[in-house]
């Protein structure tokens, strides 16, 4: 119980109730009389999702100015024409020195450009604050020291994952490489940027439900809305019950109720590759307990917060805000691995060493 107060208390900390639009006029709304939170949304930023060392939490005009500035000049660096006479790469590849994602896509020979990536250009603002991250909780932006619990099953996991190699069989492969979930925790929960790109989202909105489809990878959570669970109040809308503990899907088991006019969104048994699959939560336990606050704040605005509790794993609890801003662009079919068709090879190859290491 006393848990729980805790982690009402942080939310609490970086909710803001917003009942009307940030510029004085109505928030739009459905038939039903609820904030419509329905259209397409982006949540790419250049903002991390943890504090970097000797930042505050928001960030002056000029760190704006010089962080924005720097992505931009990374941009105009690496979109000009490439030279049709230039020479091999290096033994070793390439360097491209400015973005961090940019170079890992590269793999040091060319394998992405920056023509195909959009991780965004932008630091996150939210509530008129321009954000050195998305973390809030704790204070220091910081996700917070595991517990010696979390760390001794963090070693096991760790143990058994170098017995085999990440891609020598399709069972170990990653589920994002394997075109299962988006890459990261993009479709969530929490739904947090990818920062690669298509971090793109549409929402369709009933009185009952609520749909959030993910890009990338074409990923599709299905909510409930109906009353909060300790209200007190019947459940007269014929929400679906809670899953067993044994039924543990994709995305977890989500319910939503409304809480004046935010919509608030709780999450458990989210499925165990998952825990093991994003990096933010590699070891997580089965108790992990995710709440999510989805607030219009205008009409091109979406305030989204999120809270991760899970006392089996981190000391207290730890989440942020990321602002969804409405975009015009359709959202299209990722079709992810194109077939795979390398992946035969890749698994030939596996097998080859094999043979040779007998």
């Amino acid at each position: 119980m006393i848990r729980a107060t805790v982690a009402v208390a942080l939310f609490a900390a970086v909710s803001i109730p917003i009942a009307r639009a940030q510029d004085g006029g109505a928030l739009p709304r459905t038939p039903d009389g609820r904030p419509d939170l329905q259209g397409n949304w982006t949540n790419g930023t250049i903002t991390p999702i943890e504090r970097p060392q000797g930042f505050e939490a928001v960030l002056t005009p000029e760190q704006v100015a010089e962080i924005e500035g720097g992505r931009q000049e990374c941009i105009e660096t690496h979109s000009g024409s490439s030279d049709p006479d230039r020479d091999a790469p290096a033994e070793g590849g390439t360097t491209i020195g400015c973005d961090f994602v940019l170079e890992a896509a590269a793999g040091g020979t060319g394998g992405y450009n920056l023509f195909y990536l959009d991780r965004g250009d932008q630091v996150a603002v939210v509530n008129g604050e321009p954000r050195s991250s998305l973390l809030m909780v704790p204070k220091d932006g910081r996700i917070p020291a595991r517990t010696a619990e979390a760390q001794q099953r963090l070693g096991g996991l760790l143990a058994v994952r170098g017995r085999h190699g990440e891609y020598d069989n399709p069972e170990n492969r990653p589920l994002s490489e394997r075109c299962i979930v988006s890459f990261g925790s993009n479709a969530g929960p929490p739904m947090l940027p990818n920062y690669f790109y298509n971090n793109n989202y549409t929402i369709v909105q009933t009185p009952d439900h609520l749909m959030i489809m993910t890009e990338m990878v074409h990923d599709a959570r299905i909510i409930p809305i109906g009353v909060a669970p300790d209200s007190g109040e019947s459940d007269e809308t014929g929400a679906p019950s809670s899953f067993p503990d044994a039924i543990r899907p994709w995305f977890g088991d989500s319910r939503g109720w409304w809480e004046d006019d935010t919509l608030v969104i709780e999450t458990t048994k989210l499925n165990p590759q998952q825990l093991t699959g994003y990096r933010e939560f590699f070891g997580a336990s089965p108790s992990m307990k995710i709440t999510e606050r989805l607030t219009r704040v205008d009409a091109n605005t979406i305030n989204y917060e999120f809270l991760i509790d899970d006392p089996d794993t981190w000391e207290t609890p730890w989440g942020g805000e990321v602002p969804f801003v409405r975009m015009d662009d359709l959202l299209y079919e990722y079709a992810c691995h194109e077939a795979n068709y390398a992946l035969e090879n890749v698994l030939r190859g596996a097998r080859a060493q094999e043979r040779e290491n007998r």
